[in-house]
């Protein structure tokens, strides 16, 4: 029989509170389309096609023109707008399609804003919503406008749910509007923030109780080129203001292109600070380290013009902790959030390599420890988790003692399930390690076959095991990518898959959920005796954590094996068991199990009391299972 000791007298490392995290990237329009709730697709007609996302609506009777201009903008930060002139013998103007549709819900309200101005005539704008059959959901008249810009709103109600639905702008009579930065928002939004988020998917975050959050990126913080970066500056303040960027994940795949993706910044760096304060989440923002990405351009900044990239960084940390008599903290404040956000950590780059970013993270670090020693570095390892760029930048960033390096694998499922010890050889006193990026691949890294199944959460479960029995070196963790849009998607697998309307967590989303949730405070050493005549014992794995507040001991298993593991626990150091012990059971019939809008709890955790009386008992791990078990000791 396989044995199972957990030495309960005998607690270790503490682990970070803080190790279980969430990774935001703009991929699979997470952001655009998914997180950031609005529904209306190039509002502001700055797409270099300035049309796309809209259509005209001229019926046979109707006479008119639409036409984009860009004299006398409403902001010159997004100077174009649409002129719609109508002859007024029938309604005419134009749809947006939203993105793959617009997701709308019988009963709910949905606030229509726009800024407008009168340029002939005295027309009235019919606002309308209809269904993807040609349902009519619901329409609103506004009229009474003036000749110079002016904010109009008005509040739709459709009659039914359609998850692709269309917004239609109409003039019903004779003469001409100029518009611009139209806008389709959901009433019902997290926290019912007016310009907000989408509430099920901030759920979806705030129910895996991250201990960090790492944004906005990934390649997007690098850019395909420089002048496509992500730059935090740009995203702050009122949208209007905001800069659209052309998204790298547009056009980085042949095979799944999205010529119509773009970032507005409608969730910009003041809405993700927010958004960590909402869930819990400590802040982990990225920044350019004056590198695009090295997959494509590899484009650098001369070290000597390298200065205004690291005022960027500084200016960030002023912007998060700064006082309100500070020049970053003032435009913080101004935002609404006088309070710091406490920022502890800051990433310096994304996935870079060579000398060329050593050269660079030094510079940063030198420039931010001097004036900020307080603030954790975060520091590149590569995209690779051994090979030759890879040891080269742990080789490096230990000579500088950065504080903490960020490794990336994408694998299949055997790799996480053949390094669960990994870390076990760590120096104990180097950096630590932060998994920034991982993700069992069911098929291949970048496969569009890759699938969010049991046995890729499994692996990944066994994995975190690894990193959780190593915690006095492994300091934080996140899954990525995070969310996808089903019908917009270019990378998988993820974690949270979405459409307009729905919303479902994967395997994998309830493996991070329960290692999050059941995190514990300090590592309790655990021996495994196996059965080395049975198959049993490739992949089955435990390690165990103390609650300090509950007083309970956390026991977490993986059998990744097709038959079931009976183990005698043996809970050394306890003199008795208390309270009701509980086991949270993620299992499936098969390791090809996965989630669906259809069943979105095909794979999820099922609770149940056990009947243990003796800190002495047996316990059958079932097979293709991740168990927790909760036990209360003394």
């Amino acid at each position: 029989m396989t044995t199972i000791t957990v030495q309960v007298d005998q607690p270790g490392p503490a682990i970070n509170p803080a190790m279980w995290g969430v990774f935001f990237e703009d991929i699979n329009f997470g952001a655009d389309g998914g997180l950031y709730a609005e529904l209306v697709k190039n509002r502001s007609f700055e797409f270099p096609d300035a049309m796309m996302g809209w259509f005209k609506i001229s019926p046979s009777k109707a006479r008119g023109t639409i036409e984009v201009h860009t004299d006398r903008p409403f902001n010159a930060a997004n100077p174009h707008y649409l002129r719609i002139t109508s002859e007024g013998h029938d309604l005419f103007g134009v749809a947006n399609e939203g993105f793959r549709g617009m997701g709308v819900r019988e009963g709910e309200s949905y606030r229509f804003s726009a800024q407008i101005r009168l340029a002939a005539g005295d027309p009235k704008l019919r606002i309308a919503l209809y269904g993807s059959d040609g349902t009519l959901l619901d329409s609103v008249c506004i009229s009474g406008f003036s000749p110079d810009w002016r904010k109009y709103s008005a509040v739709l109600r459709p009659c039914s749910t359609d998850p692709r639905a269309k917004l239609y702008v109409l003039l019903e009579n004779a003469g001409a509007l100029d518009i611009d930065m139209v806008s389709l928002f959901p009433e019902k939004t997290w926290k019912n923030r007016p310009g907000g988020l989408r509430a099920d998917l901030v759920q979806m975050l705030a129910d895996l109780r991250p201990g960090f959050l790492r944004f906005p990126g990934g390649c997007i913080v690098e850019g395909s080129e420089l002048d496509k970066r992500y730059q935090w500056k740009n995203t702050i303040g009122p949208v209007e203001e905001r800069k659209l960027l052309i998204n790298r994940w547009n056009y980085e795949f042949i095979h799944r292109p999205t010529p119509d993706y773009y970032q507005s910044f409608g969730l910009g760096f003041f809405e993700f600070f927010q958004l960590c304060e909402d869930i819990g989440a400590e802040p982990l923002p990225i920044i350019n380290c004056g590198m695009a990405c090295q997959f494509n351009s590899g484009e650098l900044v001369p070290i000597d013009q390298l200065d205004p990239y690291i005022q960027d960084a500084l200016d960030l940390i002023e912007f998060a902790n700064g006082p309100t008599t500070s020049t970053w903290g003032a435009k913080r404040a101004a935002l609404g959030h006088p309070k710091p956000f406490n920022l502890r950590m800051l990433g310096i780059g994304n996935e870079q390599w060579g000398p060329q970013y050593i050269e660079r993270y030094a510079r940063f670090a030198d420039a931010i420890k001097t004036r900020y020693p307080e603030i954790q570095l975060v520091a590149a390892a590569g995209p690779e988790p051994a090979d030759s760029r890879f040891q080269f930048a742990w080789e490096k960033l230990r000579e500088l003692k950065a504080d903490i390096i960020d490794e990336h694998c994408y694998a299949k499922p055997e790799w996480f399930f053949n390094n669960v010890h990994r870390y076990d050889s760590y120096d104990r006193n180097g950096p630590k390690v932060f998994m920034g990026e991982y993700a069992a691949q069911s098929d291949k890294v970048v496969s569009v076959k890759n699938r969010n199944n049991l046995e890729c959460a499994l692996a990944e479960a066994a994995y975190m095991i690894g990193m959780e029995r190593n915690a006095d070196v492994v300091c934080m963790a996140a899954y990525a990518p995070l969310f996808a849009h089903a019908d917009a998607w270019q990378w998988r697998p993820n974690l949270i898959w979405c459409d307009n309307l729905r919303v479902f967590g994967t395997p994998s989303y309830y493996v991070q959920q329960l290692f999050s949730i059941n995190r514990g405070n300090r590592l309790l050493p655990v021996n495994l005796e196996l059965l080395s005549e049975t198959r049993s014992g490739q992949r089955f794995f435990a390690s165990a954590t103390r609650d300090d507040a509950s007083g309970e001991l956390i026991l977490k298993v993986v059998n990744g094996d097709d038959a079931p593991v009976t183990a005698m626990l043996n809970l050394a150091g306890a003199k008795e068991v208390t309270g009701k012990p509980k086991l949270i059971l993620l299992a499936g019939a098969k390791p090809s199990d996965e989630n669906s809008f259809d069943e979105p709890k095909r794979v999820a955790p099922q609770t149940s009391v056990l009947s243990i009386d003796s800190p002495h008992f047996t316990h059958t791990f079932p097979a293709f299972s991740f168990c927790v078990l909760r036990i209360g000791v003394r």
